[in-house]
């Protein structure tokens, strides 16, 4: 269930304000915030997934704010750190009424730089990147979608952005998170499975394209 060797073959288009939708018709399982948690291996598309998914969600006047984990890391072995803190000083202070914190890692320097807070009246809290839907996390969220593609895909991605002296980094890496997933069985409890690189026609802006959805259902008059 972890492999993502090859990329999607079909699926279908799902409108990001029906994930809203879905959402929203659930209570707040994060204090008074609703969250959504984006996972899946590096290169796959998340970050794109969550910039169309905030533009839907401001479009319905939601107080939305996105963290991105690689905000979080510790450098290129510091993923399980980055979560840890998300966890500690985001996500369960926002459980408990407190306003989130956290300092952005500054992958140039080394070192965590200026801090972020992460109000307590956001509406909706959406985390994107690799260890965002961790089981610790689980209790917490709203929705959970995967975005897989190609590994060959994702290496081109990642080459393209960061540059061929990161190779072996980008390598290691995948190696490390195909682990992870595994451990944390990452996909199998994923709501949405997200196609990352689809030939499927589609608007990108308001549409994903899916290869399996299995929404949390919702008791109407809870809502």
């Amino acid at each position: 269930m972890e492999s993502t060797d090859t990329a999607a073959d079909h699926g279908s288009p799902l409108t990001f304000d029906s994930l809203l939708d879905n959402v929203q018709a659930g209570s707040p399982q994060l204090g008074r915030t609703r969250l959504i948690g984006i996972d899946g291996p590096a290169g796959s598309g998340k970050t794109t997934v969550a910039a169309h998914l905030e533009a839907r969600a401001k479009a319905r006047d939601l107080n939305t704010y996105v963290i991105h984990m690689d905000d979080l890391y510790d450098g290129w072995t510091g993923a399980e750190r980055g979560f840890g803190l998300l966890r500690d000083h985001v996500l369960q202070r926002l459980a408990d009424g407190r306003e989130g914190r956290y300092r952005r890692y500054d992958w140039y320097a080394g070192a965590y730089a200026e801090l972020h807070v992460v109000p307590n009246t956001v509406d909706l809290l959406i985390v994107e990147g690799v260890t965002a839907c961790d089981r610790d996390a689980a209790h917490w969220q709203s929705l959970r979608l995967w975005v897989e593609t190609s590994n060959e895909v994702r290496l081109d991605r990642g080459i393209d952005r960061d540059g061929e002296a990161l190779r072996d980094h980008w390598l290691e890496w995948m190696r490390w998170e195909r682990d992870h997933f595994a451990e944390q069985a990452t996909r199998s409890r994923a709501h949405v499975i997200v196609d990352g690189n689809p030939s499927v026609p589609h608007d990108p802006a308001r549409e994903l394209v899916t290869t399996a959805v299995a929404l949390p259902p919702h008791d109407s008059a809870a809502s």
